[in-house]
């Protein structure tokens, strides 16, 4: 006896008007208006990395990136992805003409003069520019920035060891709103150079990092005490030819100072530090006698009671 099946067959979906096929009173995405509508409220909300895909879905819609990507006024390459390739960035900034912050630090592994210096000539109203790790570039970067930014507040170079003394001084000559700088690990600078840029640019300065540069001293410090009123973050780590000295004229001359870092920075003293704990400000390195605290609670297991009033 032979037993029938019957099979079932699933129900298709029902068909979604597209193109001509359009149902009547439908309003499709493009047919909203661009400039009131699909820019302001609908491109704004989609990442960077969606808008590369978007791009590819037709001709009206990569218009519409297009449009948006020319008006945009920040740009974070990292909203796209850890390593960005050449093309897509090229894509990205083409059209770009009003940009005021750029941040390119995935770009770090290729990102060159070429790739760089038309973005900056055709956005001069850049106020703040990443640029961390960016191996490959050179001084002519600065010099772009110097001569075509003129409203430039924030740059970070951080491990940008093309970084020297004659691309620090066009900058400091150059770029007169300048509040921000990270000079991290640019290895080349020396004393000179930073005693240049605090001469120049030191009465606006209010965040500096000079950290893990073995060149920098106690004269650079001393002369960005002198000139760097409004002067709020100093990062010295790793700074091992800064001392007690150029700590003290800090503590003297900069009324404004929030924070100081100068971990590994063997030759600051205590006494140097003490009169700025006093004010408050923030410093990385703990007193010694919290440390020999907490040294002492790691040995034992508890924590002492020591009457710090006698």
């Amino acid at each position: 006896m032979l037993l029938r099946t019957r099979i079932r067959q699933p129900k298709e979906p029902p068909m979604e008007p597209s193109g001509g096929e359009q149902e009547p009173g439908a309003v499709r995405l493009l047919d909203l208006p661009w400039e009131d509508v699909l820019l302001p409220h609908v491109l704004n909300r989609v990442p960077l990395r969606q808008l590369l895909r978007l791009q590819r879905v037709s001709r009206a819609f990569r218009a519409l990136v297009q449009l948006h990507l020319a008006g945009l006024r920040r740009f974070d390459a990292a909203q796209v992805g850890p390593q960005i390739p050449r093309a897509a960035l090229t894509r990205l900034l083409r059209d770009a003409e009003g940009l005021q912050e750029l941040a390119l630090a995935p770009c770090h592994e290729w990102l060159s003069d070429e790739d760089l210096v038309p973005v900056l000539s055709r956005n001069p109203q850049l106020r703040s520019v990443a640029l961390a790790g960016c191996g490959q570039l050179s001084r002519r970067v600065l010099g772009a920035l110097a001569e075509g930014c003129p409203r430039l507040q924030r740059l970070s170079l951080a491990h940008c060891d093309w970084v020297d003394g004659l691309a620090l001084r066009g900058l400091a000559d150059r770029c007169h709103v300048l509040e921000e700088l990270d000079l991290t690990a640019c290895r080349q600078l020396k004393d000179e150079a930073i005693v240049y840029l605090a001469q120049r640019r030191g009465a606006g300065l209010r965040s500096l990092s000079l950290a893990v540069n073995a060149n920098v001293g106690d004269a650079a410090v001393q002369e960005l005490a002198r000139n760097c009123p409004q002067l709020e973050h100093l990062d010295l780590t790793g700074c091992l030819r800064v001392g007690s000295d150029g700590v003290r004229t800090l503590a003297e001359y900069c009324p404004a100072l929030r924070s100081l870092r100068v971990r590994h920075c063997h030759h600051v003293a205590e006494p140097s530090l003490s009169r700025l704990r006093k004010r408050g400000v923030d410093i990385d390195v703990e007193p010694p006698l919290h440390q020999a605290l907490v040294l002492l609670q790691d040995m034992a297991g508890f924590a002492p009671f020591v009457n710090l009033q006698v």
